[in-house]
Parts: C-alpha cells; sequence; structure tokens
C-alpha cells in the first residue's frame, strides 16, 4: 500500500467529487436544513457526507458562528478549489454538445418572468424555425444564475454584470410606469395610495428605489414576485404598482396613471461566459436576440 496515500489530509487520497459538492452547496447555504433542500436529500446525508469528507482531508471544514455553519481557513480553500472543479465539470459534461459543428443541442437562456412570459417564450418559435435540430429551455428567475458553472448558457439582465470572464451587450433600455385599475383616478401623491411591490429580496432594484422615495415602503400591502400576479393584484384594486410598460400598456384591466414619461428606464444585458461564443448554438441563439431586441427595440419603451 501507498504509505503517502494512506495519510489523512494528503492529497494523493483524491476526495470523492461528491462530497466536495455536497460542502460547496453547504458553503453557500449556511446550514445543513439549507443545503438538504437544495440537494434534495435529508440532513443525515450532507452531514455524513461532510463527516467522510473532513476526515479524509484530516481536517475541520466549517464551524458554527451565531448559527451559521461558516467555512474554516482550510474549508475556504475548498470552497475556491470546488468552485474550479465546478466549472471544469460543468465543461465536462457539456463537451459533446459544445463540439458540433451545427447548431443543436439544448441551451439554457434565463431571464427575469415578465421577459420569458410576455416576450421571450411568445418568439421561440421562430427560433425552433430557424434550427430545428434545438432544444431550449428558458428559466424565469428573479436570481442571477451562475454562468460559470452552467446554470445557464445565456442570460438577459437589468443590470450590467461587473465581475467574471463575460461577453455582456445592451439590448436596450425597458421603461417603467405606475398602473391602477382601470378607470382609476391618479391620486394627488403617490404617499397616499396603497401600493403592491416585489418581495423583500428585491428592494434594493431601481424599481423599489423609486417606490421607496415616492411613497415608502410602509405603503406597499401585498408583495409578490411575479410580474403577472403583481399585475392581476393593480386589477382588482389591492394597490397601484410600477410595472414595465410593455406589460402593462397591453393589460386591459389597468391603465397607466404615469403619464407619457416613463418613471424610470432599466437596461437590458446579453450575458454569456467570453470561453461559450463561439460555440455554434450558442453563437447562433446570441445573435438571434440580438437582433429580435432591435427589431423590436420601440416596443420595450
Amino acid at each position: 500500500m501507498n504509505k503517502v496515500a494512506s495519510v489523512a489530509g494528503n492529497f494523493a487520497s483524491v476526495p470523492d467529487w461528491n462530497d466536495v459538492r455536497y460542502a460547496m452547496v453547504l458553503g453557500r447555504c449556511g446550514s445543513l436544513a439549507a443545503a438538504a433542500r437544495q440537494l434534495a436529500v435529508d440532513q443525515t446525508t450532507v452531514s455524513r457526507r461532510l463527516r467522510v469528507l473532513e476526515a479524509g482531508l484530516g481536517t475541520p471544514l466549517f464551524e458554527r458562528l451565531k448559527g451559521q455553519l461558516t467555512p474554516t481557513p482550510a474549508g475556504r480553500v475548498l470552497l475556491e478549489c470546488g468552485a474550479r472543479m465546478e466549472q471544469e465539470m460543468a465543461a465536462l459534461c457539456h463537451l459533446a454538445a459544445d463540439s458540433q459543428s451545427t447548431v443543436q443541442g439544448v441551451i439554457r437562456i434565463t431571464a427575469v418572468d415578465a421577459l420569458v412570459s410576455h416576450y421571450l417564450a411568445q418568439h421561440l418559435a421562430e427560433l425552433r424555425g430557424r434550427y430545428p435540430n434545438l432544444s431550449v429551455e428558458l428559466i424565469a428567475s428573479s436570481k442571477s444564475l451562475d454562468l460559470t458553472r452552467r446554470e445557464a448558457d445565456i442570460a438577459i439582465r437589468l443590470a450590467r454584470p461587473v465581475e467574471g470572464d463575460l461577453v455582456v451587450r445592451c439590448l436596450g433600455k425597458l421603461a417603467y410606469g405606475v398602473y391602477g385599475p382601470r378607470g382609476h383616478e391618479t391620486p394627488a401623491s403617490w404617499a397616499e395610495a396603497p401600493w403592491v411591490a416585489y418581495e423583500r429580496s428585491l428592494d434594493q432594484v431601481p424599481e423599489m428605489l423609486w417606490l421607496a422615495e415616492a411613497a415608502g415602503h410602509e405603503r406597499i400591502f401585498f408583495r409578490c414576485n411575479n410580474m403577472d400576479a403583481l399585475a392581476t393584484a393593480v386589477a382588482d384594486g389591492l394597490g397601484l404598482g410600477i410595472l414595465p410598460r410593455f406589460i402593462g400598456d397591453r393589460h386591459t384591466a389597468i391603465c397607466r396613471l404615469s403619464g407619457a414619461a416613463p418613471v424610470l428606464y432599466r437596461e437590458m444585458w446579453l450575458v454569456l461566459p467570453r470561453e461559450l461564443r463561439d460555440i455554434p448554438r450558442i453563437r447562433a441563439v446570441s445573435d438571434w436576440l440580438v437582433q429580435r431586441f432591435t427589431a423590436d427595440e420601440a416596443s420595450f419603451v
């Protein structure tokens, strides 16, 4: 037996990638319960895999501080190495599809639910007609999925990324207005009206900052992270709402109260990992998205 490989903590005894993966999720979540939910296993499984990994490496990887599991110095090193491993594993998993010279395979596009439901989904038939061997997955999420870990191939975001080796391109502006039930009179002051708005985790996005200044968050009586639900709540009289004009202006049961000028704009950005830009299906779909948004630029403002 190789004595060096048998010494605890020596990397000649290679850790199981699945154990490292569990530790990565635990590091992001900060608790066994949250990690177990994300991994779709029970807490005992997460705890057991962590103990196996720590025993193999010969050092604790997490300690409990203020009720949270916090990485030890060795744990931080493991998480840094694990992040690089995740990227390499993701690249290996996509190796076959990435090497295709034709536009085929699966492509995952993520955007906020408003763009997915009210814009991208209605244009997919055009994309599929152009590339019949392409399978498209749309992921509606207000959270920024990690492109480097291939949680998505292309993202359309409402803020320009400031970190990562990414290719970014502005797709245009998205105008917002204030809406109330059809026939509703514009209040003398926004601060006098009840409001519906996003969930609290989105309190720092520009729409919510505008609302905080115009009326104050204490005037919000309904919160939701789904744009259609917010528009319905406005139509039902729960409160005024700040909505993208390309959605609000088309909704038959609500009307714009904020006049001709948008109350604010947000920029839409196409984002993809630089390493993927020359893969045929990524390049084809990103070019199509730029063409599509450019052609429909006026509808967003």
